[in-house]
């Protein structure tokens, strides 16, 4: 059909760029996928967005933070848990008491 002798007629040209051309666009879309994979995998702590974050773990601009700030300590997390209402005062102050260094007067208290 799409033959004549020996050559391919216009239509087998046509056939054959267009698969070459689907060949490579898939081709070009994986490399594209994996290589954003990969990257997203190599750094775990980023998110959507247009910022970055400083070494000092404040964020310029809106949006990704990479894990290299430094880790917030206990007693931060914990002030950040009673300032969102999870803890009361009470308890606030008892589980603070047993997180300080040096002060144990608050230890093994419930």
């Amino acid at each position: 059909m799409f033959w004549y002798g020996h050559d391919p007629s216009g239509w087998g040209w046509f056939t054959m760029s267009v698969g070459m051309l689907l060949f490579w666009g898939v081709l070009v879309a994986f490399g594209v996928l994996l290589v954003r994979a990969v990257s997203r995998s190599s750094d775990p702590g980023t998110t959507s967005g247009t910022g970055t974050t400083s070494g000092t773990g404040t964020t310029s601009g809106t949006g990704t933070t990479s894990g290299t700030g430094p880790r917030p300590t206990p007693q931060q997390l914990l002030a950040e848990r009673f300032a969102r209402g999870e803890i009361d005062e009470e308890e606030y102050r008892s589980r603070l008491s047993v997180l300080r260094p040096g002060d144990n007067a608050g230890y093994g208290k419930r």
